[in-house]
């Protein structure tokens, strides 16, 4: 099964990356990486195409957000905490939030779809976050191609400690759900003292 979806990766991976930087991200990247590494990608491509799938999945969010307000609305429920939140950190900082929301986990499809409620320019939301995908895309796969060798290595001690592998994989997603989460209830308190009649 390994070696299949390697030989997959290595027949169709530029295929493979666009769609899987849709929906996720950085494990494709990285993949992207050590395979340009190995020779089986070029760097350049793997970027360009990367960013592309990022940019689409993001311009998909966004327009669920511009014409699907009563979907939001009805099965987002749940989320409406992380939507006031988003809408603070549009109004707050701009643009930039554009460029930095593909590393704010948890909130990186409340963002584009809570900026599409509002009357952002569509135009200037697709430059900003082309520019951002590519960005991204680089900042994940060259750090991933220079050191293409050492996650290797990384991935085969993985492989065979892998009951180790797991607690620590489970302690590093629970450090960034907490710091994410803390940075949440942090807006969330300034949201609503901010939102604080004055008392004379």
């Amino acid at each position: 099964m390994e070696e299949l979806l390697i030989g997959w990766l290595k027949e169709y991976g530029y295929i493979i990356l666009f769609f899987w930087s849709i929906t996720e991200g950085e494990i494709g990247l990285i993949m992207a990486g050590i395979l340009s590494h190995t020779g089986d990608m070029w760097v350049p491509a793997a970027i360009f195409v990367a960013g592309l799938g990022g940019f689409v999945g993001d311009q998909i969010y966004f327009y669920i957000g511009r014409y699907n307000r009563n979907y939001i609305y009805k099965k987002l429920y749940t989320q409406r905490r992380k939507f006031a939140i988003a809408h603070l950190l549009l109004k707050k900082y701009g643009w930039p939030l554009i460029f930095v929301q593909r590393y704010m986990y948890g909130m990186r499809t409340i963002i584009p779809m809570s900026i599409g409620l509002t009357r952002y320019s569509a135009k200037k939301f697709a430059l900003i976050n082309l520019l951002s995908a590519w960005a991204w895309a680089a900042m994940t796969i060259i750090p991933a191609y220079y050191l293409g060798d050492e996650i290797i290595k990384l991935l085969e001690h993985a492989k065979a400690y892998w009951y180790l592998s797991i607690p620590v994989g489970a302690l590093f997603a629970f450090s960034v759900w907490y710091f994410f989460h803390s940075v949440e209830k942090s807006l969330s308190r300034r949201k609503a003292r901010d939102s604080e009649p004055l008392s004379l």
